[in-house]
């Protein structure tokens, strides 16, 4: 959600450096990010490549191993106490990830291009508890929406292994802009509804393809020179890193390269609402709706989520009110109105983004499009001076969203104790006052 010309800028300036620093209500939060940096030669490694079947990949990472959208990750088990990764020349130098052990609390260090990182070790806080689950996994994901990782290899002990882990049981989608990206919570990616909804319906496999600014029509927004109904049939976003990677010639996503989503969320249309961007709501409609065929296209199973927009909150007199309603309210329940119709479900059409062609498919036995009503979540002081939500605005629409799954599809949320959002274990227990 970029909602004024000033935050137009906002992700081609974040581009200029990484940095470490996490802002907190104008001030700076303390952090204590571990300096995992290693000299390798002077480690005993058993070495896995990075196409190793062992090393199982999140979310869109293209052919060189090159992670791209929001909370991209790798997950795998492994044999023994420790665990290394060497970093390509394609990192964003600096890049913030979040790491993990098993079902403990996330880690963070920033990552240095080219070099090897030691994650975990003897040393490392519970790798040598027992585990109620075998094997020991290591699961990592980048934080930052702007950047990404290389991946060239994955160490472990000498004399120990890799694991492949079988699937999750389900898998999510979220097609989305800033707001599913994460921009302005605290640990953007790994902060953010999606993440949260992903993470917190346990036992699922989840992707994020949003990028702050797009634009679901095919148009330049906020810097973006391309919208959703475009970019998300290809591996790339629309960052200048990816222009700087694949100049005009990104490469479509293999679909095939994970399993089909089970069910796909779509949070996108408050960059084309925005008069800035000069979108029509007839050009707004027609790209949601060929997102929608897109995703039918690709996955004629999945379940639908389309999202509600919201926007921001204005004070008038004594208290606080939504922004009047121009996140095309009438297009989004239209469209999905209109994919439930007797006479779409007749004769359903598909939509391929990098040819452009509809076609017509066999016919669908229910509805498959359902709408999530936003209305009411948030309040004023759940959305952040630059209009995106706080990291406690995240955690109500992905609490309410995981009820929603669950009444609607009959998803039971099968997350069993390890953390999703980091560092907000606040309490207090001081009686005397």
């Amino acid at each position: 959600m970029l909602s004024f010309s000033y935050l137009a800028v906002a992700g081609l300036a974040l581009l200029c450096h990484v940095s470490a620093t996490i802002l907190q209500n104008g001030q700076v939060r303390i952090t204590d990010f571990k300096n995992t940096k290693i000299d390798r030669s002077a480690y005993s490694f058993t070495t896995y490549p990075r196409n190793a079947t062992e090393i199982s990949y999140q979310g869109r990472w293209d052919s060189q191993y090159g992670s791209w959208w929001s909370a991209p990750g790798i997950k795998f088990g492994y044999t023994g106490q420790t665990v290394a990764i060497t970093f390509g020349n394609m990192t964003s130098p600096g890049v913030l990830v979040g790491y993990r052990i098993g079902g403990l609390d996330w880690q963070f260090t920033n990552i240095t291009a080219g070099a090897t990182h030691l994650l975990v070790s003897p040393d490392t806080p519970g790798s040598s508890l027992t585990s109620p689950i075998n094997p020991w996994t290591f699961e990592l994901r980048v934080t930052n929406w702007a950047y990404g990782v290389q991946i060239d290899a994955v160490h472990v002990a000498a004399g120990q292994k890799l694991i492949r882990l079988p699937p999750a049981a389900r898998r999510i989608e979220v097609i989305g802009d800033s707001l599913a990206a994460g921009m302005y919570t605290s640990y953007e990616g790994l902060s953010s509804w999606a993440y949260g909804v992903g993470a917190g319906l346990g036992n699922t496999d989840y992707s994020i393809t949003a990028y702050p600014g797009i634009c679901a029509a095919d148009q330049d927004c906020w810097g973006n020179p391309r919208g959703q109904v475009h970019q998300w049939f290809y591996t790339s976003d629309t960052s200048w890193r990816a222009s700087q990677a694949f100049g005009d010639n990104p490469e479509p996503w293999d679909f095939s390269k994970q399993p089909a989503a089970d069910l796909v969320v779509i949070n996108i249309g408050t960059n084309d609402q925005n008069s800035h961007n000069n979108v029509s709501a007839a050009v707004y409609a027609d790209a949601l709706t060929k997102i929608i065929q897109g995703v039918h296209g690709k996955w004629p199973d999945a379940k639908i989520v389309v999202m509600a927009l919201w926007l921001g909150f204005h004070q008038t007199g004594n208290s606080y009110f939504p922004d009047a309603p121009r996140g095309f309210v009438n297009e989004v329940r239209q469209t999905v109105e209109m994919f439930n119709s007797n006479e779409y479900l007749e004769n359903p059409v598909t939509y391929d983004g990098v040819s452009k062609k509809s076609s017509r498919t066999g016919k669908k036995t229910e509805p498959f499009v359902h709408l999530f009503n936003t209305t009411g979540i948030m309040q004023h002081n759940d959305i952040g001076p630059q209009w995106h939500p706080t990291d406690v605005g995240a955690i109500k629409v992905a609490s309410h969203l995981l009820q929603y799954i669950k009444m609607t599809f009959g998803w039971e949320l099968e997350a069993t104790g390890p953390e999703v959002f980091h560092e907000t274990l606040y309490w207090n227990d001081e009686p005397g006052y």
